[in-house]
């Protein structure tokens, strides 16, 4: 699949701007649930670009980095799985899968530019001391701006270079690994969300997650309902949400008022 000069330009533009809201902007704008139908949309395959950003979204949710230990890197891992579905003809799970060792050089590259900067704190330091708010500035858009060109370089040069040599790769691939690599990705989108269980989930919750659980199933089995599916159980969930949240706020004002002492009780 030949790729023209905007295509590329906008992959870089992404991939520049979802590097930076990793850290900064809204910091959710680089999830590959967002970044996935975008790329997916450049390259003229929304719905791949959308299901690959959703596998890819499960697989991630989890993660978090913790002190300066940075997990792989969602923002290379879901564009250039979005990329290899959309322009190689990559099953998602299999995309997904094959993205995982992008998204480990995403990780390098997160820790290289956090090592790069490590001079420049010095001077921000020197900055906020003289109250220089313009030079802070300077130096925050100096910095961003290295770390987006890191990140859309690295993915661009993929984009184009990989093209010739992904398609041969992915033609040489067996039948066997192929349906390992299908059978790897669709695993670890539960293992994802099975890490994020583990981190939030609290006895109170169980209910809540064996019944929507079991919703699903029944919603899933029913034609008419199995297309709007998800939206059906989001508006489910977000009943009980509010629900709960209703529950609490009244019994914490309960708890804080301390009831009426008019009466003497």
């Amino acid at each position: 699949m030949e790729f023209n000069f905007v295509q590329i330009a906008l992959v870089f533009i992404v991939t520049f701007i979802a590097a930076i809201d990793q850290f900064d902007f809204t910091e959710s704008l680089y999830q590959p649930i967002v970044t996935g139908p975008i790329i997916g949309a450049i390259l003229g395959d929304m719905n791949t670009g959308l299901i690959v950003g959703g596998t890819y979204q499960l697989m991630t949710i989890g993660n978090m980095p913790i002190g300066g230990a940075q997990p792989p890197n969602a923002v290379i891992g879901g564009i250039l799985a979005a990329v290899f579905a959309c322009s190689l003809g990559m099953e998602p799970t299999v995309a997904t899968a094959a993205a995982v060792p992008f998204a480990l050089l995403g990780q390098y590259c997160v820790t290289l530019f956090f090592t790069l900067r490590a001079p420049m704190m010095e001077m921000f330091r020197s900055a906020a001391i003289n109250a220089d708010t313009k030079q802070i500035t300077v130096l925050t858009v100096i910095s961003e701006a290295i770390l987006g060109l890191l990140f859309a370089i690295v993915v661009t040069l993929f984009f184009i270079a990989g093209q010739t040599a992904g398609k041969a790769v992915v033609d040489a691939i067996p039948a066997w690994l192929n349906t390992g690599l299908s059978a790897a990705g669709g695993m670890m989108r539960y293992v994802g969300f099975a890490i994020l269980l583990k981190i939030m989930m609290n006895k109170d919750m169980w209910a809540f997650f064996l019944l929507g659980f079991a919703l699903t199933n029944v919603v899933a089995g029913i034609p008419a309902l199995a297309s709007p599916m998800l939206l059906i159980m989001a508006l489910i969930g977000f009943g009980f949400a509010y629900w709960d949240f209703q529950q609490q706020t009244e019994l914490k004002g309960a708890v804080v008022d301390g009831g009426d002492m008019s009466d003497g009780i």
